[in-house]
């Protein structure tokens, strides 16, 4: 079901304009997560708009779920795509990837963007990269 789903819920968002930041599916799929941005923010109108036009769509393909929640991905977004990578260039981020690196799985610092297929970071120790393949998540780190 996961993946169906997954690409339904893309184009729905995708063809009412906005970006599908993330998707969480609860065990036994009765939860539906919808995480969507757009460049100047998000709206409870917007959240409203995407989930009306989720219900209808789920109930024309028989999607089986007890509740679907959309809404922005916050502050601390998470960066899944490669293109995320490039946006947010210039921003502080936390990175966590699968594997350690010199005993050390988790980084902090400012994004400089992708080059090579490779995600670059500035963190205290200097100028890091890693694959993309083997970031395993990393989100925005809030500024208040």
């Amino acid at each position: 079901m996961r993946a169906g789903i997954v690409e339904l819920i893309e184009q729905v968002v995708t063809g009412l304009g906005y970006e599908l930041v993330d998707f969480e599916l609860s065990p036994r799929a009765r939860l539906l997560r919808v995480f969507i941005d757009i460049e100047r923010g998000i709206t409870v109108d917007d959240c409203a708009t995407v989930s009306n036009q989720l219900q209808r769509v789920f109930e024309v393909e028989n999607v089986d779920y007890d509740r679907l929640e959309v809404s922005s991905p916050g502050l601390d977004r998470p960066l899944k795509k490669l293109a995320d990578f490039e946006r947010f260039a210039g921003h502080e981020i936390q990175l966590r990837l699968s594997l350690p690196v010199d005993n050390q799985r988790n980084f902090l610092g400012v994004l400089q963007g992708v080059r090579d297929g490779a995600v670059t970071l500035t963190t205290e120790k200097g100028e890091l990269s890693f694959p993309f393949e083997d970031i395993e998540k990393a989100r925005l780190v809030p500024k208040f």
